[in-house]
């Protein structure tokens, strides 16, 4: 049960004081559903009202906070706003409104009296002007006009006042926590206890507090880190505790699949094998993350470690996000399967009653020894004879929990995870700091580097011209746009916009394929290409993983300066898959601003994705990479892993000795421990704990 000590955090934004449904619906958009989302949504700028200038002294452009004698009022007339004419011992000041209430503006603002107003200073036809005051208020209230007001994130709709008093009202609602950090960590550090650093953080004084290295935001972002590590620890404890079996094969099968193979594995695959292996004889489950470049051969090691699993009389699986990827790993893997006598099966939504019905039971009997699938996997239908080890492909479109109900098919199955994203070390710590990892750092030879090249849209003609002589050749195209329909907001050119276009051009030899259509839909199209009957797919970021077409040479990339670096090397990588020379085009509309340069400009520099992945990190922050709002990376409030990359490795560090002295989290600061994981959400991991 959560501590009781948290329950007010966690009811509605709603049951905050004037924060009604529609309110409510404004400030879950901009921050989240509960009074905690609120409570930890911290400033992302200040004002600075300390500056105190008279009229003649006050900067133009600059924030300034006065005492002026009210002299008139001018109501307006037509077109013109209403006007209030001030002024102090140095020099005269019009305040302007548009759209005024009178009434309002003559109870705030009494002729011959004085008052305090704060706003930013302008300048129009060089007399001083102050547009729609921030504050005005008696000077005997002066005290309650704050001089530093901090800026918090928005929505359309909802205006910094009112986001700021109902994140004042959630705070409040913060109680004093018991302390979960080690006494001396703290001392170390010099960081205030929880309830001082957290409102602290809330009352920047200057905007070097607002910044990630400000002490009680370090503070702050190291207790959310602690969490989501020390989560990921108890996972990791659970399925140690829960043991596994030892899987060593003979290496028949492997023998007769190496003879086969048309190339030697790359010393970076033997490497990653002889992890693999090693911990498949271990008497601990094996859950290991394999990483590996698009085109680095990841399935091929995928197939030895399921080949390992065979020869002990083991069943293999392997999970691929979309259909027809699991059907390209089924064209891939069945001609080495029936080299080396082995029987593999594919299961999709697709299959027909009778069909699956046949399947299902060889899989139950044991005669199927490799099973490929998507989802459909999943159901409580499909039973395994001896289901020893699952192969999960680009991990980063499941779930954890879909990836432990996989693994529960089985007695305790060794896991292997595969992804092609490139992900910054720092970024795989809080997303799979449950795993071991293993990286496939080289590419097999013979694979050509992708002639990358950045292009102003203006030459889009060009463009279309280059690619209907590619398609002439027989070779084919993929042109990616960053939307699926035209935008008011947005001037990009929409995934729709562009098929219409092209659809002159090539006719029936031009597909569409966006988010936004079923997967079977989705699913005829990319076959479509990939068999070769469409010169140019039209898509938007969803062919990023999935379609293989060898044929394919050329990648379009429309706005690449809309994409994140690790995005536009993952859709780089789809084409260069033959011994045809390819190319990527990244069309760009300017002015680019000095990261969108940077980030265009490592893509030309190198075809490394963990370089990239590592330039995307310290360029755009963990927020913005790609998939980092999907379900298998954590989102973090507080943290930002491009500042507060040590404080995570020192979190990591933190939980494995928390977990090795106090593994039930039972002493007083384990109870402690545990509030702080229910703060951070990370219920799950306590549950673990329950369930022992």
């Amino acid at each position: 049960m959560r501590p009781s000590i948290l329950n007010p955090l966690f009811a509605d934004v709603t049951a905050l004081p004037g924060v009604g449904p529609k309110l409510g619906k404004l400030i879950e958009k901009a921050a989240g559903p509960h009074v905690a989302d609120l409570a930890l949504t911290l400033p992302i700028n200040l004002i600075d009202r300390s500056a105190r200038p008279k009229i003649a002294d006050a900067l133009i452009g600059q924030i300034a906070t006065m005492e002026v004698l009210v002299d008139r009022h001018e109501p307006s007339q037509g077109r013109r706003p209403y006007r209030v004419i001030c002024s102090d011992e140095s020099g005269f000041m019009t305040l302007v409104f548009f759209h005024a209430r009178a009434d309002f503006l003559l109870r705030a603002l009494p002729d011959g009296e004085h008052r305090i107003i704060s706003g930013k200073v302008e300048d129009f036809n060089g007399a001083r002007q102050m547009t729609h005051p921030d504050h005005m208020v008696d000077p005997e209230s002066s005290a309650d006009l704050p001089l530093f007001e901090p800026v918090y994130p928005l929505t359309a709709g909802l205006s910094s006042a009112v986001m700021r008093k109902s994140i004042a009202a959630a705070i409040s609602r913060m109680p004093d926590l018991p302390e979960w950090q080690d006494r001396a960590w703290l001392q170390n550090h010099q960081w205030e206890p929880w309830l001082h650093a957290f409102k602290s953080a809330h009352q920047p004084q200057s905007l070097a507090e607002v910044s990630p290295l400000a002490p009680a935001r370090q503070r702050l972002a190291y207790d959310e880190l602690l969490a989501n590590q020390l989560a990921l620890a108890l996972i990791r404890r659970t399925r140690v505790r829960a043991a596994g079996r030892p899987i060593k094969g003979d290496g028949r099968l492997c023998a007769k699949v190496k003879s086969a193979l048309p190339f030697d594995l790359t010393g970076a695959q033997k490497s990653a094998l002889k992890e693999i292996f090693d911990d498949m004889a271990a008497p601990d489950r094996m859950v290991r993350l394999l990483q590996g470049d698009v085109g680095s051969g990841k399935t091929v090691v995928a197939l030895y470690a399921m080949l390992n699993t065979v020869e002990t009389g083991g069943q293999a699986c392997l999970m691929a996000p979309t259909e027809i990827l699991a059907r390209q790993h089924l064209e891939t893997l069945a001609p080495l399967c029936a080299q080396a006598g082995i029987e593999i099966e594919i299961l999709t939504g697709r299959d027909k009653a009778g069909q699956r019905a046949a399947k299902l039971e060889r899989l139950a009997d044991g005669n199927i020894d490799i099973l490929l699938g998507t989802h459909a996997i999943f159901q409580e239908t499909v039973k395994f004879h001896d289901l020893a080890c699952v192969v999960v492909d680009e991990q980063h479109r499941f779930g954890v929990h879909q990836r432990l109900a996989l693994a529960d098919k089985g007695p305790r199955p060794d896991m292997l995870v595969m992804t092609a994203t490139p992900i910054p070390r720092t970024l795989a710590l809080t997303a799979y700091g449950d795993m071991e990892v293993s990286v496939i750092s080289e590419k097999p030879p013979g694979r050509k580097p992708v002639d990358t090249r950045t292009i102003p849209i203006e030459r889009l003609d060009e463009i279309i011209a280059a690619v209907k002589r590619a398609a002439a050749k027989g070779e084919q195209i993929y042109w990616v746009c960053p939307l699926v329909e035209e935008s008011e907001i947005l001037s990009l050119t929409a995934a729709e916009d562009r098929y219409a276009a092209l659809k002159e051009q090539f006719q029936d030899r031009v597909g569409l394929v966006h988010g936004r259509m079923s997967s079977v839909e989705k699913d005829a199209v990319m076959e479509a290409f990939h068999d070769g009957r469409l010169s140019v797919l039209i898509a938007t970021t969803v062919i990023e993983v999935g379609v293989n077409a060898p044929n394919a040479t050329v990648m379009v990339v429309e706005h690449a300066e809309c994409f994140g670096l690790a995005q536009l090397h993952q859709l780089r990588g789809r084409v260069g898959r033959s011994e045809l020379p390819a190319v990527c085009i990244l069309l760009y509309k300017g002015p680019l601003g000095e990261t969108a340069k940077a980030r265009l400009q490592i893509l030309r520099e190198t075809q490394d994705g963990f370089r990239i992945a590592e330039e995307d990190l310290r360029l755009r922050g963990a927020g913005d990479l790609l998939g980092a709002a999907q379900s298998g990376f954590p989102q973090f409030r507080l943290a930002d892993l491009s500042v507060h990359s040590e404080l995570l490795a020192a979190a990591r560090d933190d939980a494995r000795l928390i977990i090795e002295r106090d593994a039930d989290l039972a002493s007083d600061r384990g109870k402690a421990l545990r509030t702080l994981l229910y703060l951070f959400g990370r219920d799950d991991a306590v549950k673990l704990l329950r369930a022992g």
